[in-house]
């Protein structure tokens, strides 16, 4: 808008530019008990998370559930915990995850670009990331879910959390949604990469790599949700791209919660198996998680660490997620790249 044409009051604009908006699930603030009740109770209170109806669910999270998990939350996130920085490890992951993204992403297009995080529950909001985005001029929002594969509990509520954020602004900014990335050649080669990095490293290669994703309700699948399908064909295409058999690897899904029958086999229960078939030196990846988290660093190392070695298993090696992997990084910079053509060529 040129001087000559601006009302007498209108207010300053700055520089247009586009915003990278990177969201992850979400940490509490702190492991004792009140803010681990407040993160539990809005992640448990999503609908994509638990689709009972509320009059069922609530009074059962709220009188029973948020009365005990959070010690035993608390303890576990204590047991992970960056004492040095206060925060959790996905906290401090997602934060040099978006810094080299930023640093990477302005090489390429200088200051059209901002690049931030989010998180779909806690802190920082997705509604004040965006607020910030959209005070500091950026007309365009990339928003970026960093779940490779697409699930309604995971990509599709941290898309919820943003649409719902635009809805409060004045003069709302054009907005994409990155796809999920699950089958993109360069995360399946980062992913890779990190597998034959760790196995260079180990005194004795393994005899099967456990390749464990979060797990969801089978009535999920029935419903249409492709999580199950994309965790699946991740797997193959890793496969093939490390250039194994089908007897060296195996899908297998973790973190179940509640009553009903979630996809299988189950990672817990797996390794034990495997140690009972003899293969008592193995190796878990968990390729449906950007960012080492609970479900990483305390569940796998924890729970079902323990199951293998109580069922006799004797070497037990756990592959960190890509993280801040330069690999990593390339990786997601190129699919923000592809997914800004028309806004930034």
């Amino acid at each position: 808008m040129s001087d000559a044409t601006k009302h007498a009051n209108h207010p300053s604009l700055p520089t247009e530019k586009v915003g990278i908006l990177l969201a992850n699930l979400g940490t509490p603030d702190d492991y004792t008990y009140w803010p681990m009740r407040r993160y539990l109770s809005e992640f448990l209170s999503d609908q994509r998370v638990i689709d009972y109806p509320k009059w069922k669910w609530q009074p059962l999270l709220q009188l029973i559930i948020l009365t005990k998990r959070p010690f035993s939350s608390g303890a576990a996130y204590k047991s992970i915990w960056n004492h040095d920085k206060g925060e959790s490890p996905l906290m401090t992951i997602t934060k040099d995850q978006t810094a080299k993204m930023a640093e990477a992403l302005k090489a390429r297009y200088g200051d059209q670009v901002m690049v931030d995080f989010c998180m779909r529950y806690g802190n920082p909001s997705t509604k004040s990331k965006v607020r910030a985005m959209v005070e500091a001029g950026c007309t365009k929002i990339l928003f970026l879910p960093l779940y490779p594969q697409y699930a309604g509990a995971t990509s599709a509520t941290a898309n919820d959390a943003f649409f719902s954020a635009l809805m409060d602004e004045t003069w709302q900014p054009a907005a994409r949604t990155v796809p999920a990335y699950f089958d993109h050649p360069d995360y399946i080669d980062a992913l890779a990469k990190s597998i034959e990095d760790a196995f260079a490293k180990m005194a004795k290669r393994p005899d099967i790599l456990v390749v464990s994703y979060h797990g969801m309700p089978e009535r999920y699948l029935q419903q249409g949700d492709p999580y199950h399908c994309q965790c699946q064909k991740t797997t193959r295409l890793l496969k093939e791209r490390l250039g194994w058999d089908d007897t060296d690897l195996v899908s297998t899904f973790q973190s179940r919660f509640g009553p009903e029958e979630w996809l299988k086999p189950y990672t817990v229960d797996h390794v034990a198996e495997l140690s009972k078939q003899g293969k008592k030196n193995i190796a878990v990846v968990a390729p449906a998680f950007s960012a080492d988290c609970i479900e990483t660093l305390e569940e796998i190392n924890d729970e079902i660490r323990e199951s293998f070695e109580e069922a006799g298993g004797e070497v037990f090696e756990y592959i960190p997620c890509l993280n801040d992997s330069d690999s990593h990084i390339e990786a997601l910079s190129t699919i923000v790249q592809e997914n800004l053509k028309g806004w930034l060529d």
